[in-house]
């Protein structure tokens, strides 16, 4: 399961958690303009807008988990469980794969209003990247500087959803999720007023009482309403280092630590790695579970008219300064 998160201050960051239990060899990857794609269903993309992620690059194809392209549109997918479905070909939509869209709407759009009237009449098509890699069940966040919308392809259709807090998780549905935080009302960031009863005295023996209430759990439901809360009261200055930094704080609030989150024979869910992308400058941070050092790739250093793509293998050694 993962969080993804949009974040302003004087720039503009979007970023995710990438939660899971196995590695799938994740680099950080630039595209450059002239790597050329080759759609199953839309025939190939030659030259497009450069863009920067993480991904599993396979056959010399890069599947990105999440990616922001050189204008500052950003997406990223995240696991839908129970609730993804893909359709068949449908003659007159366009006919992209799941392990398509992120390079498709990277590469052709500028900002979330530019590419909203294409998803309206976008098929996600069941193909499968290849027998040993089928698709996941995913949906996506799609964000730039001015908003931020959910894409989920479900049952009967392709819904997008605006997206006011810039937050999503996993299954259920967004609209759900959005609906369960009228159950927390009363959460807040101040001291908490005694509405239980007059007549009993309550006393504030702590700090942080107003909190009271908000989940802390592993579930895709609790941390959407954790991340929702932390993000939308977040403070942070605006210099870069504050920024960036302010931004890992909050992914933290809802990272999984391993060994808490057991899937059995072994095998335990837990953050690999968590991203930050500013996509105003095409700087790309991430910090692994291994290493919380933060590494940084920025897309523009690299020759953005080439043809080939650029990989930085992640870094996962722990970088301890020893200062004595």
């Amino acid at each position: 399961m993962c969080t993804a998160i949009t974040y302003k201050t004087k720039a503009h960051y979007f970023g995710r958690n990438f939660d899971y239990d196995i590695s799938y060899g994740e680099k950080v990857v630039v595209t450059p303009r002239n790597f050329q794609f080759k759609f199953r269903k839309e025939g190939n993309l030659k030259t497009h807008y450069a863009f920067i992620g993480v991904a599993a690059v396979i056959e010399n194809y890069p599947l990105y988990y999440d990616a922001t392209n050189e204008k500052g549109l950003s997406i990223a997918g995240l696991n839908f469980p129970k609730n993804a479905f893909y359709n068949e070909f449908i003659e007159g939509k366009i006919n992209i794969s799941p392990f398509e869209l992120i390079p498709w709407l990277l590469g052709s759009f500028v900002t979330v209003e530019e590419a909203r009237e294409s998803l309206e009449n976008l098929n996600l098509v069941n193909i499968n990247f290849n027998e040993q890699l089928p698709l996941s069940p995913l949906h996506w966040m799609i964000s730039d500087k001015n908003e931020c919308i959910v894409v989920e392809s479900v049952k009967d259709g392709l819904k997008i959803y605006d997206n006011p807090i810039g937050v999503m998780t996993n299954s259920p549905t967004f609209d759900y999720q959005m609906f369960n935080l009228n159950n927390y009302h009363n959460i807040s960031t101040k001291d908490p007023k005694n509405l239980f009863s007059e007549k009993v005295d309550m006393d504030i023996y702590s700090r942080g009482m107003g909190g009271i209430g908000m989940p802390g759990d592993l579930s895709s439901m609790s941390r959407f309403v954790k991340a929702a809360f932390t993000k939308l009261n977040s403070i942070a200055g605006h210099s870069e280092d504050e920024s960036v930094s302010q931004f890992f704080h909050i992914l933290g609030s809802v990272e999984q630590q391993n060994g808490l989150c057991d899937l059995g024979n072994g095998k335990y869910e837990k953050t690999i790695y968590s991203s930050c992308c500013n996509i105003d400058e095409g700087i790309y941070y991430y910090k692994t579970y291994n290493n919380s050092q933060i590494n940084a790739v920025d897309m523009n250093k690299e020759n953005l008219d080439s043809s080939n793509l650029c990989v930085y293998p992640l870094i996962n050694e722990q970088n301890i300064n020893l200062v004595n």
